[in-house]
């Protein structure tokens, strides 16, 4: 169990995906990807999404992600947020998302 107050560490925002690009140096196949969070900047990320995802249908998506986590290496890329999502039957990734558009980082409470 956590308390209250290690739930209000993680900072979870919503952010519109700008940038999606293949990730060749991944273990498992993944994207790189660019997303805008509004006042918070610009932030990359790098995301097991290829199954349920193309290139094409990720632009403009909107997602939820934590974005206080420190950037992490991944072969020679920094990620600098985890996008959220959920694991499907066979352990592919189902990313989480508004079904509303909302403004991008806004916090998740």
């Amino acid at each position: 169990m956590i308390t209250w107050e290690d739930f209000e560490k993680i900072d979870i925002r919503t952010g519109t995906i700008i940038e999606v690009t293949d990730f060749p140096k991944a273990r498992k196949p993944a994207y790189q990807l660019s997303i805008d969070f509004g006042p918070l900047g610009i932030k990359r990320s790098s995301a097991q999404i290829t199954h349920h995802y193309s290139k094409e249908a990720l632009l403009n998506k909107q997602i939820v992600a934590v974005v206080n986590f420190p950037p992490k290496q991944i072969a020679t890329f920094f990620s600098e947020c985890l996008v959220l999502g959920v694991y499907d039957e066979n352990n592919n990734v189902v990313l989480l998302q508004p079904n509303k558009e909302v403004g991008n980082g806004q916090k998740i409470g």
